[in-house]
């Protein structure tokens, strides 16, 4: 039973920092392609970032120069890291994951990510 929990979320200031986590269960981790995405109101969900088994990092336009997108296999969670956050930002940020030969994949339950003063 695949499982993905996020943590990591809350108010943060403009300008600020934040580090989220996902914690996932029930499927060889290691193999598998992560990811995060996030939703903003009245928005569609869109990517932020992924990482494949091997490392490899792709990063939305928009987010580039902020994010940092990483994985440990050994305690099977993945990391967003974002920085300078903006009001934009403000989304529920979802964990994704999927074998590399599916286009069907599995998500997390969100974790609210509100940036504001």
């Amino acid at each position: 039973q695949v499982r993905l929990v996020e943590s990591g979320g809350g108010l943060v200031q403009p300008g600020g920092s934040l580090r989220l986590s996902c914690a996932a269960d029930g499927f060889i981790f290691s193999i598998n392609v992560m990811g995060w995405y996030r939703q903003a109101p009245g928005k569609e969900r869109e990517l932020v970032a992924t990482i494949t088994e091997g490392g490899n990092t792709n990063y939305a336009d928009s987010v580039k120069d902020r994010v940092t997108i990483s994985r440990d296999n050994a305690k099977n969670t993945v990391y967003l890291e974002i920085h300078s956050l903006e009001p934009q930002d403000t989304a529920v940020y979802y964990c994704y994951t999927k074998r590399p030969w599916s286009q069907t994949g599995y998500w997390g339950q969100g974790t609210q990510v509100t940036v504001s003063s």
